[in-house]
């Protein structure tokens, strides 16, 4: 447990869940060491807990690793087999914070990441956007976060195609979360 604590402004601690809506799970990874490729996941869930002190909180979510869209239905495919993901034998990806530090403007949430039957400590950087009102009085919180792994670190080899795409993944989170009563 911290004993270190951090002031911020509107600051509201309770229980969120975050708006598959209004949120983004995305990722970009280098193709051919000369472009990025980019996609995103499209059913996620989760939930935030803002303690007292923030430096407490905690957060947990799930990722349908079969959601992923990369604007290309061939490449989905492929990304969906077992060269990389393997959706049929790992069908989730999660997340599991462990811990919260200040860093600077933001903060770095210390976590778990489970990924192709692979769990690897991760550091989240975390922008807290702020939290306000949402619609029919619903309060809302922001938060934007990323962090980069290695894919040959979680077991995800490529197979044939592995030399084309780039070993670092670049993770990227924009996510709204809502009060729960």
């Amino acid at each position: 447990m911290t004993t270190q604590t951090v002031q911020i402004p509107g600051y509201i601690a309770g229980t969120w869940a975050i708006d598959p809506v209004h949120s983004d799970v995305s990722f970009v990874v280098r193709h051919l060491g000369i472009s990025k490729v980019r996609g995103h996941f499209e059913t996620f869930e989760g939930q935030i807990v803002t303690a007292e002190n923030p430096l407490e909180s905690t957060v947990t979510a799930k990722i349908d690793a079969a959601s992923i869209n990369t604007k290309n239905e061939a490449r989905d495919a492929h990304v969906k087999n077992e060269d990389f993901l393997d959706v049929e034998k790992f069908p989730e990806l999660t997340f599991t914070s462990t811990g919260v530090r200040a860093n600077g403007e933001g903060f770095i949430v210390d976590g778990e990441l489970s990924l192709h039957g692979v769990t690897k400590a991760v550091e989240l950087e975390l922008e807290l956007n702020g939290f306000g009102d949402g619609f029919e009085g619903a309060k809302v919180a922001g938060f934007s976060a990323s962090t980069e792994i290695s894919r040959k670190e979680f077991g995800i080899t490529g197979g044939a195609a592995g030399a084309a795409v780039g070993d670092k993944i670049t993770i990227l989170l924009e996510v709204e979360a809502v009060l729960q009563a």
